[in-house]
């Protein structure tokens, strides 16, 4: 298993899928674990009742049925689903309109998806997803990449409701980019990294702000992190192998 999850972690996002079918193939007896915390490049699918998308995970599935945000009902419907009480699903609405302005102030656009359902411990766990499709096609509006996928998953565990609530945050961040220009070529890069992060924050300044400023932050740092690893590391490689050509000094004219 720690050698599976050694994998997971090395593999390109977008060959993910792949690589964990064939994980389940040979260890069918670790496939739960798996499941549970392998974290594949996140899905979209279509509420007609609300006219919106929503982002699929394993946080709004039951069965083969997931739940959407917007309408509060499961596609494909379903019956005798779970739903999150009356007082954690106007937060979750809350949640979610909040964090679509989120999204386009961040992303310049974007899906996003925020679930929340309550646990064992007398708090609730949220989910806040964004996916945003940066390619030519997609939602890119600068129009760069060729292809281009952010995939963010934030899950937030609430402790209960004391003068300073503990909070215990874990994002995922996946990235897959490919460009295709005249002038650079063809260049593909992915990856995904994960951090945690835990607060005691008082709850009178209330749950989303809490779970907003926290999301944010780390957000900042995991974007960071990304440009020093993924991008500072390539630019350095590509340099070492391939310096730029010296500048020759101008001669002028013979007279």
């Amino acid at each position: 298993m720690e050698a599976a999850m050694g994998l997971m972690r090395r593999m390109p996002p977008r060959h993910s899928e792949t690589a964990l079918s064939a994980l389940l193939s040979l260890l069918p007896h670790n496939s739960s674990d798996l499941l549970s915390q392998v974290d594949l490049p996140l899905q979209v699918l279509s509420d007609d009742d609300s006219g919106k998308k929503f982002i699929l995970c394993e946080y709004n599935r039951d069965a083969d049925s997931y739940r959407s945000p917007w309408s509060n009902k499961y596609h494909p419907r379903l019956e005798d689903a779970p739903y999150p009480s009356s007082k954690l699903r106007q937060l979750e609405i809350e949640a979610n309109d909040i964090f679509t302005v989120y999204c386009d102030q961040y992303y310049e656009g974007g899906i996003s998806s925020v679930y929340m359902w309550e646990d064992d411990n007398e708090g609730f766990v949220a989910c806040f997803l964004v996916k945003k499709d940066g390619s030519k096609t997609g939602q890119g509006r600068r129009g760069y990449l060729e292809e281009g996928t952010w995939d963010a998953i934030h899950v937030i565990e609430v402790g209960p409701e004391e003068e300073a609530t503990r909070y215990c945050l874990t994002s995922t961040v996946m990235l897959s980019l490919t460009t295709d220009d005249v002038s650079s070529g063809t260049f593909s890069l992915s990856g995904s990294i994960r951090r945690q992060m835990n607060m005691n924050l008082p709850v009178a300044d209330g749950h989303l702000c809490n779970m907003g400023k926290m999301i944010e932050e780390m957000e900042g740092k995991l974007r960071n992190s990304l440009d020093q690893v993924y991008f500072g590391k390539t630019r350095e490689m590509v340099c070492t192998l391939r310096p730029p050509s010296e500048v020759l000094p101008m001669r002028l004219p013979d007279s």
